[in-house]
C-alpha cells in the first residue's frame, strides 16, 4: 500500500483482457503495477510464429507505458519447468492426460508469480480471467468463493478449479463481470496495442505445440498396435446402470484379442481418449476415435464413429488425496453424497451429476453418459455459478 493505495500488481501477458484489466483497476483508484512473467524459452514442438514469448512482453509494455503504471519482469521458466512441464511429461508417459492450464494457475500464476508480486509491495495480484470473486462470512470465518464469468462463452473459472483459499484472498478478477465484446470496446476506445490482438492459444506460455514433437523431448517415440473394437463387444452390454459405482467408474478394459489389428502408431503415450486426428487410417464410414490407450502394452484401441459405446462412461473416481473443495466449508464428509453440475473439460457445458464420498475417493455418476471421460483431467463441480471443487479423475 502506497500513499494509502491498496496496491495491485496486474498479470500483464501482452493480451486485450489483463490489459483491461490493469485499464479499470487504475480507473477505480488502485495504485497498479505491471508484471509480465516469462515463463518457457524452448521452442521445440512449438508451431513457428505462435506466441512467442517476445512479442508478448512488447505488448505488455506498450500498455503500462499507455497506462503510465510500473512495468517489471520476471522469469519463471525453472519453476514452470519442474511444476508444470515435468508433470506434463509424468503423466503423458503414464497413459494419462494432464491439463497444464489448471496447474499453470495453482503452481505459477497464483503461487510463484504471487510472490514475486508481493515482493513488489501488493496488496493483491489481478489477472485477465473471466470469473469472479464473492466473499462470505459464515460462523464468524470469511470465505472467499469463486464463481463463474459472467460472459457465458469465455466462462474461465474452470481453469482456476485448484484454487485454495489463501490463493483467492489474494486475487482480483476485474473483467470477470463482463463481455468479451466490452473489454474490446474499452481496449480500443482507450487506444491500447493490445485492443485487436488475438487470444492466445494452446498449452498455458508455450502456445499450440505439435504434441507429439513436443512429447519427444522426454518420450521417445515407440511403434505399437491399433487395434480396433467393434460397437458389439460384449463388455459394453455387461455393464448396466445398476451396477455399483466403482464398476460404473471404471474405464473398459480391452485385449488385442477383442478387435482387429488395423495399423500402427508412433507411441501410445502421444495420444488421448476421444481422439480423432492423428491416426492416419482409412477405410472406415465413420472417423475412427480413439477409445482407450495402453501405454504398458503400448497398444491404441479405436471405435469407429461418434455414437461408439466406448467413447461413453456414465460415472468417473478421485482418488482421496485429489479431493480439492475451492469452498471448504461446503466439502462433503465420507458417506455424504450431493447433487452438482459438473464439466470435465473447459468449455464443456455443465452437465447434471451426483458426488459421493466414499472411503475410496469420490465418485461422480452423470444424469448422462459422458463422451470422453480422461484419466488426469480434472472434473470440476458447481452450484449455481459457484465452483465449489474440483479433483483428477482417476481412471
Amino acid at each position: 500500500m502506497e500513499n494509502g493505495k491498496t496496491r495491485v500488481v496486474v498479470g500483464l501477458s501482452g493480451g486485450v483482457d489483463s490489459s483491461v484489466a490493469a485499464w479499470l483497476l487504475k480507473e477505480q483508484g488502485y495504485d497498479v503495477v505491471g508484471l509480465f512473467m516469462r515463463n518457457w524459452h524452448d521452442t521445440a514442438g512449438t508451431l513457428e510464429g505462435d506466441c512467442p514469448w517476445y512479442d508478448d512482453q512488447v505488448f505488455a509494455e506498450l500498455v503500462a507505458k499507455k497506462l503510465d503504471i510500473p512495468f517489471h519482469f520476471v522469469d519463471l521458466s525453472e519453476q514452470y519447468r519442474t511444476r508444470v512441464v515435468d508433470y506434463m511429461f509424468a503423466e503423458y508417459e503414464r497413459g494419462r492426460t494432464p491439463n497444464p492450464d489448471v496447474l499453470c494457475n495453482r503452481e505459477i500464476k497464483f503461487d510463484a508469480f504471487l510472490e514475486e508480486a508481493l515482493r513488489l509491495g501488493a496488496d493483491y495480484v489481478a489477472t485477465g480471467h473471466y470469473c469472479r470473486r464473492e466473499d462470505e462470512v459464515v460462523d464468524g470465518k470469511e470465505y472467499h468463493r469463486l464463481l463463474a464469468g459472467s460472459d457465458p462463452n469465455k466462462d474461465q473459472s474452470y481453469f482456476l478449479c485448484q484454487l485454495s483459499q489463501g490463493q483467492l484472498a489474494k486475487a482480483m478478477f476485474p473483467i470477470g463481470d463482463m463481455l468479451k465484446s466490452e473489454v474490446r470496446r474499452i481496449a480500443a476506445e482507450q487506444k491500447l496495442a493490445t485492443a485487436k490482438r488475438k487470444d492466445s492459444q494452446g498449452i498455458c506460455f508455450v502456445g499450440k505445440v505439435d504434441l507429439p514433437v513436443f512429447l519427444q523431448q522426454k518420450l521417445a517415440p515407440r511403434r505399437g498396435d491399433i487395434v480396433e473394437i467393434p460397437a458389439g463387444w460384449e463388455g459394453y452390454s455387461r455393464r448396466r446402470a445398476s451396477d455399483p459405482l466403482a464398476v460404473q467408474a471404471e474405464p473398459y478394459r480391452y485385449d488385442l484379442s477383442d478387435g482387429r489389428r488395423i495399423g500402427e502408431h508412433n507411441g501410445a503415450h502421444y495420444y488421448t481418449i476421444g481422439q480423432r486426428k492423428g491416426l492416419g487410417i482409412g477405410g472406415h464410414t465413420e472417423p475412427l476415435f480413439i477409445i482407450a490407450t495402453d501405454t504398458d502394452t503400448n497398444t491404441i484401441y479405436v471405435g469407429e464413429g461418434y455414437a461408439h459405446p466406448g467413447l461413453y462412461r456414465s460415472a468417473l473416481r478421485i482418488e482421496p488425496a485429489d479431493i480439492h473443495w475451492v469452498s471448504p466449508d461446503r466439502a462433503l464428509g465420507t458417506g455424504e453424497s450431493r447433487d452438482f453440475s459438473v464439466r470435465i473439460r473447459y468449455r464443456q457445458p455443465l452437465q447434471a451429476a451426483r458426488l459421493f464420498v466414499e472411503p475410496d475417493g469420490a465418485y461422480i455418476l452423470f444424469r448422462e453418459p459422458q463422451r470422453g471421460i480422461t484419466a488426469g483431467q480434472f472434473a470440476a463441480w458447481y452450484s449455481g455459478d459457484e465452483l465449489v471443487g474440483s479433483g483428477v479423475i482417476a481412471e
